[in-house]
């Protein structure tokens, strides 16, 4: 089986829930003087990170992700944690003189969220040789991390011609100008929430036409309204699949992420991909925390069905 290429940041989540909506206590003829607080009765602590929670789904869908990474030396047990999945750590780097990343993120009853990103050794990390890998990867997704990496990762998957998901994230507004739309250009899809698109197309004064001339396809994805795939002259809209109960959006795109990777990886119609990946999200809204501890993959299937009418072909 090819392996799936990822990189993206390991760290842990320190996750915060807010029982009313975020926007109540903001004024916005007040932003000037923005100051808001609010208290959050239900306060967890998780591994997760980017990388690492699309190489856990990835797995958790019988795939071999190659995670490329970096943590501080405070995440040895987050190493271990790893292993004990069947995640390679081989090539996931521990700096001694720093702290693993670390992400602060409050969720409201709305799924609204705020997250404050401290990047910690993924600042210091580095991008490994790989060459002797390139045989084994079929498909590759660079999530964001230190926007350095990120561009190496780019070019290296360039240079092997191994396709690529490329998934800005929160550094959207890190990346230059001239770098943002070299990345989507390079890319074999870009993969963005609502507000990540919006900041895009605001960065570079684009049309959702006029990136589509330059990349083959867009997912947006928009939470409990859905997934929207783009690609050029034709647009597909994709509900939602209806979770049991929700704990926390917060591993949500991660999840989706990790079902497009299977399918395109394997082959199959980008509609097919996203449905995947629609689904895997909706699991992932279930649990507290980012890393789900197992997922029927029967159930999985079943629900794309309900939501979509028609199943999904085989998970390979």
């Amino acid at each position: 089986m090819s392996r799936i290429l990822v990189t993206g940041s390991t760290a842990y989540d320190l996750l915060l829930t807010y029982d009313g909506s975020f926007t109540d206590s903001i004024d916005s003829n007040a932003l000037d003087s923005f100051s808001v607080g609010y208290v959050t009765p239900h306060f967890e602590r998780h591994h997760g990170g980017t990388g690492a929670n699309i190489s856990w789904n990835l797995k958790l869908l019988r795939q071999e992700p190659l995670l490329v990474s970096t943590v501080g030396s405070d995440g040895g047990e987050y190493l271990a944690l790893l292993e004990e999945r069947g995640i390679s750590t081989a090539h996931i780097e521990k700096r001694e003189d720093a702290l693993t990343a670390t992400a602060i993120i409050g969720s409201d009853n709305r799924e609204h969220q705020i997250t404050f990103y401290h990047p910690g050794a993924d600042a210091k990390g580095s991008w490994p040789d790989l060459a002797d890998e390139r045989e084994n990867i079929g498909y590759a997704i660079v999530s964001p991390r230190d926007t350095t990496i990120m561009v190496d990762a780019m070019q290296w998957c360039r240079s092997f011609g191994v396709s690529f998901l490329f998934d800005p994230g929160q550094q959207v507004m890190s990346f230059g100008k001239d770098a943002l739309l070299r990345s989507i250009e390079s890319s074999s899809g870009v993969v963005v929430n609502a507000y990540e698109w919006s900041a895009v197309t605001e960065r570079l004064k684009m049309t959702e036409d006029d990136l589509l001339g330059r990349v083959p396809f867009i997912v947006v994805t928009r939470g409990e309204q859905g997934v929207e795939v783009f690609t050029r002259g034709h647009a597909i809209a994709l509900p939602s699949c209806k979770a049991e109960k929700v704990i926390n959006p917060t591993g949500a795109g991660d999840a989706l992420r990790a079902g497009i990777l299977t399918g395109l990886a394997a082959g199959w119609s980008l509609r097919d991909a996203a449905r995947l990946g629609a689904a895997m999200g909706s699991f992932a809204v279930e649990c507290e925390g980012t890393l789900m501890d197992s997922l029927d993959l029967d159930h999985l299937r079943e629900r794309a069905r309900v939501t979509y009418g028609e199943d999904l072909p085989p998970l390979p």
